[in-house]
């Protein structure tokens, strides 16, 4: 079964954090990340820029609008995704609770389905 999890900031708390832990805890990642890897279980990771960076599109009487930024004032921030194999929910939680993003940030986890594949 597929788990997506959800790596989410405290989007001042993340300010505050000196360039050497972000190094040092990337670093981390990659290890855990290619841990994840060889044991099978991790299927795609991505980090995200800040929320800055984004564009949120809404359709509105039939047209697209695009606005720069995020939809909405926020207190934390989406900062990247993992997808992982899990058998169930527990094993899932057992293996992000090794993460060492944790430090710094909450992981929400979902079971995940193809929508081809219905639920």
């Amino acid at each position: 079964m597929k788990f997506l999890g959800q790596i989410w900031f405290d989007t001042e708390k993340s300010k505050r954090v000196p360039r050497e832990e972000w190094d040092t805890l990337t670093q981390e990642c990659i290890v855990s990340d290619d841990q994840w890897r060889a044991s099978g279980h991790m299927l795609s990771a991505l980090a995200l820029y800040e929320p800055e960076q984004a564009v949120t599109l809404r359709v509105r009487n039939g047209t697209v609008t695009a606005t720069d930024g995020p939809f909405a004032e926020i207190k934390e921030h989406l900062g990247g995704f993992v997808v992982i194999e899990a058998e169930d929910m527990a094993e899932a939680q057992s293996i992000i609770s090794t993460f060492p993003i944790l430090k710094y940030a909450s992981v929400e986890i979902r079971p995940a389905y193809s929508i081809r594949d219905g639920r």
